[in-house]
């Protein structure tokens, strides 16, 4: 695919779908193997809500359940870090294995504080309304993929960024995004067993946006800096 233009976004899902050619099973059990790990946190919130919500049975989990929403949150940074390099490596070309997703340990406080500025940043611009939090979201939403091709960028200057590359795009992430509602309910008739599939697939097209977006204002940096180059020698001349 030609990433020098912007492409639309049926071409990005087309690319996903060629990308997915013989790691799709791979790529599900690797999903499967992540979804192993959250196995524990979501089997004690779920009877921790049970606990809560039925009259007479007592709460077992409240504390554990704590313990585990914050270790939740600290692994979840490095996790995305890592997810991010897996689809961007598949995409490029290079070999992808489950062990993978667990490169973002590897620069795990980075990694944290995004996710940590994000969710607050987030979250202080939902406090004057919802739409401009989903906004901010949307604006925040490549630091990961910005943070693996550059590990030592600090996290706020990550987020910064993506929300330059993001300006004039959030509109077409969204879209993007909405395309798979369709996919989304079907898995929801298989109980969830599904997403295994669609993950894959979904996170592809978004790795695919990312390279997109990257390569192309690449190119538009270089043309303007070829263009100023010419002016100032024609000025000299």
């Amino acid at each position: 695919m030609n990433y020098e233009l912007i492409q639309p976004n049926e071409e990005l899902r087309a690319c996903a779908r060629r990308q997915l050619d013989g790691v799709w099973g791979k790529m599900a059990f690797t999903y499967f193997v992540y979804f192993l790990i959250y196995l524990p946190y979501n089997i004690i919130s779920a009877l921790n809500s049970i606990s809560e919500w039925i009259p007479g049975i007592p709460s077992y989990f409240g504390g554990l359940n704590a313990l585990l929403t914050i270790a939740v949150m600290v692994i979840s940074g490095p996790f995305a870090l890592g997810f991010a390099g897996y689809f961007l490596k598949r995409i490029r070309g290079e070999e992808i294995e489950i062990k993978n997703i667990f490169d973002g340990f590897e620069n795990f406080f980075s990694s944290f504080l995004v996710m940590f500025f994000i969710g607050l940043f987030t979250a202080l611009w939902s406090l004057l309304l919802l739409i401009p939090g989903i906004i901010k979201a949307y604006g925040y939403s490549m630091a990961y993929y910005i943070m693996h091709d550059d590990p030592g960028i600090k996290p706020l200057e990550a987020i910064k960024q993506s929300q330059i590359m993001m300006k004039g795009y959030k509109w077409k992430l969204f879209a993007l995004q909405f395309s798979f509602i369709g996919w989304t309910l079907l898995c929801l008739l298989t109980l969830g067993v599904g997403f295994l599939w669609l993950n894959p697939y979904f996170n592809l097209s978004m790795a695919n946006f990312y390279e997109n977006l990257k390569i192309n204002r690449k190119n538009a940096s270089e043309n303007m800096l070829l263009k100023d180059k010419e002016t100032q020698m024609g000025q000299i001349f």
